[in-house]
């Protein structure tokens, strides 16, 4: 398992092709948040998440890489809004 302390805010969330999926807002609990404005078109009113235990290392604090690719870590996103899960 990870260190979550090891993940800094701003780092680059990048799947295991090498895709971006997003930068740290924070990590909550045993989930990344992702920041609004790197959500993409239609979804920068809420927040993705992304479970920790798809956290395959940290390099540096500055890149979190992802033991998934981009497409299957983007099915699993979790979305909330105000604190309250969208959908």
């Amino acid at each position: 398992m990870i260190d979550a302390g090891s993940i800094r805010e701003h780092a680059e969330v990048i799947g295991a092709d090498g895709v971006h999926l997003g930068v740290v807002d924070a990590v909550e609990g045993d989930r990344i948040k992702l920041t609004k404005k790197d959500s993409g078109q239609g979804h920068q009113d809420h927040h993705h998440y992304v479970p920790l235990s798809l956290v395959a290392e940290v390099e540096g604090g500055d890149v979190v890489r992802l033991s998934a690719t981009a497409a299957v870590v983007a099915e699993m996103f979790e979305e909330e809004q105000d604190g309250k899960p969208l959908g």
